[in-house]
């Protein structure tokens, strides 16, 4: 049967924080989170279009600013978490930016990976200590189809595209960084025993924001071919709703749509490609990230 935003159940009583909350995906996702009874943390760079979504969203909705692109930003988003919940039952790791030109974050990383790996691998880590002994608390990761664009893996010796910059090529890197993280947080989780699991997902090819930077013959394709290809927003986020909210899902669940290409459809189990498997490559990105955000997991 069909998996869709009424199978989600009561969340009353959670407290669930979505990045990138105030458009497309996170929107949604936090629109069906609130409408469940759950107390949802919008975690969004700008704070007007965030109190936009709040109204919008209506029911308990709770407001953070946090600028992923920034590590100053994220520790201080951390720390507010701190002093405001003394639990969290769901992160739920939506922002992102793609294929923009060649830019960097506040710490001089490409704008991509420092942004939708680096940003959340951090926040992640600060937060952690708020999820383990929750009981049924999940880290939801947002990966792409893109991710299967990488082939040859992360490339360690550029990662912040200082040689050559392909914008495609970084936001595949970033998204399969953000499987591999995925993946190997929940090894971690599980060795340790910890009552949070980490899954993943990803939106098929949803028609949001994050395409403004898609160069403008492929936006003119897109338009033109329309709804076969594309999915809505609100169709999109079934996958992050389903990873989070499932009871039956498990730590390192990976789910996308049914339909041709995983473009569009109910959100199901899928396959992530092999490099996301790479358990040496997720360890040496799991250290690397370490390094370069100060953040370690303890």
């Amino acid at each position: 049967m069909a998996w869709t935003a009424a199978d989600v159940p009561d969340q009353s009583g959670r407290i669930a924080l979505v990045t990138g909350a105030n458009s497309g995906l996170g929107l949604e996702t936090a629109k069906v989170l609130a409408e469940r009874g759950a107390t949802v943390v919008l975690a969004c760079r700008n704070q007007v279009k965030a109190r936009t979504a709040a109204t919008l969203i209506g029911g308990a909705t709770e407001l953070l600013e946090l600028d992923l692109a920034s590590l100053d930003s994220v520790r201080a988003a951390a720390a507010e978490v701190h002093e405001r919940f003394d639990r969290l039952d769901l992160l739920i790791n939506n922002a992102g930016v793609m294929v923009p030109p060649h830019q960097r974050t506040a710490d001089g990383f490409e704008l991509q990976f420092g942004t939708n790996h680096l940003g959340h691998f951090a926040l992640t880590g600060l937060l952690l200590d708020r999820l383990r002994d929750v009981p049924g608390s999940r880290v939801v990761v947002l990966g792409s189809l893109a991710h299967k664009l990488a082939r040859g893996g992360i490339n360690f010796d550029d990662l912040q595209s200082e040689r050559r910059y392909h914008r495609v090529g970084a936001y595949a890197q970033s998204k399969l960084a953000n499987l591999m993280f995925m993946y190997a947080l929940q090894r971690r989780l599980a060795a340790e025993g910890a009552q949070t699991i980490a899954l993943g997902a990803h939106p098929g090819f949803s028609a949001t924001e994050l395409t403004r930077h898609v160069p403008a013959p492929l936006q003119s394709i897109n338009a033109m071919a329309g709804a076969p290809f594309t999915q809505p927003p609100d169709r999109g986020a079934l996958s992050t709703l389903r990873a989070a909210t499932d009871p039956r899902a498990m730590g390192a669940h990976y789910y996308g749509p049914d339909g041709p290409f995983e473009w569009r459809g109910r959100p199901v189990l899928k396959a992530s490609a092999a490099t996301a498997h790479d358990r040496a490559a997720q360890d040496r990105l799991w250290a690397v990230s370490e390094d370069l955000t100060g953040v370690s997991f303890g």
